[in-house]
C-alpha cells in the first residue's frame, strides 16, 4: 500500500496524496531542505517560472519536511503553481534516498540532500538528479523530457 503524504495542491488546497495518485502521468519529484531558504526559493520559483514549458510533459511535486502550514505560506508567498509534500519523518525523503548524511562548517548532521527524481507513468524511476546544483536545474529537467 502507498504512504500518504500531506500536501497543498496547485490552488492552496491541503489534501492528502499517494504517489499512486499519479500513475498514468510522468512526475517530476524533487526534494529540498526547507521552505523560505534562499536555494530552495530559487529552485520553487524556477519550477513555477517554468509551468508553461512543464505543462503536459510531467507533474512537479516538491517534497521537504517542512509542515503542511509551512509549505502553504511558502506557496503564497512565492506565487507556486505545483504541489508540495510535508514529509516531516523524511519517509519519502528515505525511499528515494534523498536523506542523508550532510555537513556545515565541518559538523555533520542528516537532512535532505537536494534531489529531483522523474518518474514514467507507472511510477518507475527513469532519471535522476541526485546533490542537484540549483542553477540551471530546471533546465536539465527541460532537456531530459
Amino acid at each position: 500500500m502507498d504512504t500518504v503524504f500531506q500536501g497543498i495542491d496547485a490552488n492552496g488546497t491541503q489534501r492528502d496524496y499517494a504517489l499512486d495518485d499519479f500513475k498514468g502521468q510522468r512526475v517530476v519529484l524533487y526534494f529540498y531542505p526547507k521552505d523560505n531558504t534562499s536555494g530552495c526559493t530559487r529552485e520553487a520559483c524556477d519550477f513555477r517560472d517554468s509551468m508553461n514549458r512543464l505543462a503536459g510533459k510531467a507533474v512537479v511535486i516538491g517534497v521537504s519536511p517542512d509542515s503542511v502550514k509551512s509549505h502553504l505560506s511558502f506557496k503564497q508567498k512565492h506565487g507556486l503553481n505545483f504541489i508540495l509534500l510535508s514529509d516531516p519523518d523524511h519517509v519519502l525523503a528515505e525511499q528515494f534516498g534523498a536523506w542523508g548524511e550532510k555537513s556545515m562548517y565541518g559538523k555533520k548532521y542528516f537532512g535532505i540532500i537536494r534531489s529531483t527524481f522523474l518518474l514514467d507513468i507507472d511510477g518507475a524511476v527513469v532519471k535522476e538528479w541526485r546533490k542537484v546544483k540549483v542553477a540551471g536545474h530546471v533546465d536539465e529537467v527541460l532537456t531530459f523530457l
